[in-house]
């Protein structure tokens, strides 16, 4: 059976005609790239400046894409997509924090998030950033195996400890972990921490995911590497799938360099290596289960034949679908109508501390192609059923 992502009715049944009009509003300005530029130019010196910009980015952007400014903010939203089937991820979206201080906060806010999704059955996953709990230089000293100091060796013991500390009360609450990725060059230091997490935290369930990025060309490869580890220690994998975030600097990084790219030639080769990943994983769904982060409707639907194909259920236990709120609503609630498993990544915080992601998302949607223009389409296609 295939899904009609066309089904606006479905996709935007919780937004009102006024939240309609906005989204439409913000879209149309992302869709053009100078606007884009110039606008995050002068909301950051605003912001720097402490001009009173904050409630204009709040009624705007930050409301579109953001839960709230804390937890407690987030609920009625989480409340009102779980009524359609919808999932919440809370994400703390607060990055470039660089002490140990502020890596304590974030281990102590995801510990809370925990115990906090723990008392709501909306939200059974929970997430966090590596470079959330420890500096990316440590990181990428680890990945180069380059010998630490004492010290960093202290500073690394506190990384695995934090790393521990999430992935046993996920256990604890059973709640799942996501853990993000980060750069190539810090990628596989958190590749053999999260390892040993799944080692010991996904014996009889999983608990602790990691992310493939497949617009890294050695994902595949990596994923089959690991799976033939799982076998021999007998643990189950879980890993969130995505295209990636991260492509203008590993390109930039790999000439400054000289060394290979990381990073798929084409979007075509990418989306290749996306869906071939996804099909590995639903041959050995007993061994590692996927939670596929995409605003890919051919993915999307590929992920659906698999299942079909498969004789798996709408609503295994082992597949989730993700996608990130404020976008791409028209594949979240057509998957949650058919009785998918799909969860939404909420983001909250500060606005200031949360201008970061909004304006990555701006990026985002700037660059990749045909994304905002979806958007535009479905919406000019619901103000138009409305009216009629």
């Amino acid at each position: 059976m295939s899904l009609d992502f066309n089904n606006t009715k479905v996709a935007f049944h919780l937004k009102s005609d006024s939240e309609l009009e906005r989204a439409y509003f913000l879209f149309k300005m992302i869709s053009i790239e100078p606007l884009v530029r110039i606008g995050t130019a002068a909301t950051n010196f605003a912001l720097k400046a402490h001009l009173p910009v904050e409630g204009l980015i709040r009624s705007t952007v930050f409301d579109h894409f953001c839960g709230g400014v804390n937890e407690v903010d987030c609920i009625p939203k989480i409340a009102e997509m779980h009524k359609s089937g919808v999932y919440s991820v809370l994400d703390y979206s607060v990055e470039g924090k660089v002490d140990e201080a502020q890596f304590d906060l974030a281990l102590k806010k995801t510990l809370e998030l925990i115990t906090f999704s723990k008392k709501n059955e909306a939200m059974p996953i929970a997430v966090f950033k590596p470079t959330g709990f420890g500096r990316l230089k440590i990181y990428q000293k680890v990945s180069d195996k380059i010998s630490l100091s004492p010290s960093e060796k202290e500073e690394w013991a506190r990384i695995k400890k934090r790393f521990d500390l999430v992935c046993a009360s996920g256990k604890t609450n059973n709640i799942k972990i996501l853990i993000d990725a980060e750069e190539s060059w810090i990628q596989e230091a958190v590749d053999d921490l999260i390892l040993e997490m799944m080692e010991l935290y996904n014996k009889e369930a999983v608990i602790v995911y990691n992310t493939l990025q497949t617009y890294r060309w050695d994902r595949l490869e990596y994923l089959k590497k690991i799976h033939l580890k799982s076998h021999q220690l007998n643990f189950k994998l879980g890993f969130k799938i995505v295209r990636g975030a991260y492509m203008e600097k590993e390109r930039l990084r790999a000439i400054e360099f000289g060394y290979k790219s990381p990073i798929c030639e084409t979007k075509a080769l990418t989306d290749v290596l996306f869906n071939d990943t996804l099909t590995f994983i639903f041959s050995n769904l007993d061994k590692i289960q996927p939670f596929i982060g995409t605003h890919n409707e051919d993915s999307t639907s590929l992920a659906i034949r698999l299942m079909l194909q498969a004789n798996i259920s709408n609503n295994d236990h082992r597949v989730w679908f993700g996608q990130l709120y404020g976008m791409s609503d028209h594949i979240s609630y057509n998957l949650a109508n058919q009785g998918y498993n799909v969860a939404k990544y909420v983001p909250f915080g500060p606005v200031k501390d949360v201008m970061p992601y909004l304006i990555r998302r701006a990026e985002e949607n700037t660059s990749v192609a045909g994304q905002t223009s979806r958007e535009l389409s479905l919406i000019k296609k619901e103000r138009k059923r409305r009216k009629i």
